[in-house]
């Protein structure tokens, strides 16, 4: 169910567990990518909503959230801090796609100890945008997010896919995309890695031209006992494309980190 939070001046809206929020024993937060809301972990909420707290949250700005969205990720781990601080949930699992990800990642070197880890789905040490990307928002932004949405899902499930994911990225204004795409292009956390001591699983999909594999081997590199899992079949969207492997890789390193006992 769709809940909303009262965080500082703005409603926040996350998908909850409609029944048992808070009854589990873990707890897994997901946070979407640029554009996007809680609706891209539908293929998780439906499902491990029965074993998990789910909080998938529609980021400031995006989604049913009021606000603003940001134009860099530490304003992203800071807005990301407030809301799980209302939200309550003991040292929760943090999921991120792209976007989410580097949110993620950049939690974890602010407040590792809020958190008991962290999966980053098509996710990257760096996350370059093209500049013509980031140009194009100002004059041509329909173009633009055909081609994001194109590129985001590997060829054989744009047929299902790629209308879903268009519309859903029409919801946010242009000024919104444009400001997660910057944040994206300004990301770096490589001087950071070795700072991270949560656990880590980095997933992607095989045919992800957005992160490409390579990315989330290089975060599974640098961080010690981090792994990383790919997808076969999926682009940057894995968890809708593959949704069955994702979950599968997603719960495996939950049930290997439950009973971690590092604060």
């Amino acid at each position: 169910m769709l809940k909303y939070f009262k965080v500082r001046e703005n409603r926040i809206a996350c998908w909850v567990n409609p029944d048992d929020f808070g009854a589990h024993a873990q707890s897994l937060v997901f946070l979407h990518g640029s554009g996007g809301n809680s609706g891209a972990w539908i293929e998780q909420y439906s499902i491990l909503r029965k074993a998990y707290n789910i909080a998938a949250i529609d980021l400031p700005g995006h989604g049913q959230s009021e606000g603003s969205g940001e134009r860099d990720i530490s304003a992203y781990v800071l807005r990301l801090k407030e809301i799980l601080d209302v939200l309550k949930l003991a040292r929760p699992v943090l999921v991120g796609h792209s976007l989410g990800a580097a949110i993620a990642l950049g939690f974890a070197v602010q407040y590792p100890r809020a958190i008991s880890g962290i999966v980053a789905a098509g996710g990257g040490v760096t996350m370059p945008v093209n500049p013509d990307i980031l140009n194009g928002f100002a004059g041509q932004p329909d173009l633009i997010l055909d081609l994001m949405c194109k590129f985001s899902i590997a060829k054989e499930n744009r047929p299902k896919l790629y209308n879903p994911l268009r519309q859903s990225l029409g919801q946010a204004s242009v000024d919104v995309v444009a400001g997660d795409m910057l944040a994206c292009s300004k990301f770096d956390l490589t001087g950071e890695l070795p700072n991270i001591r949560v656990p880590v699983l980095a997933l992607c999909g095989v045919e992800d031209k957005m992160t490409p594999p390579a990315s989330s081997e290089k975060i599974a590199g640098g961080i010690a006992g981090a792994k990383c899992v790919l997808i076969e079949g999926a682009g940057h969207m894995s968890m809708l494309e593959r949704p069955g492997a994702f979950n599968d890789a997603l719960t495996a390193f939950c049930r290997e980190i439950g009973s971690d006992p590092r604060p």
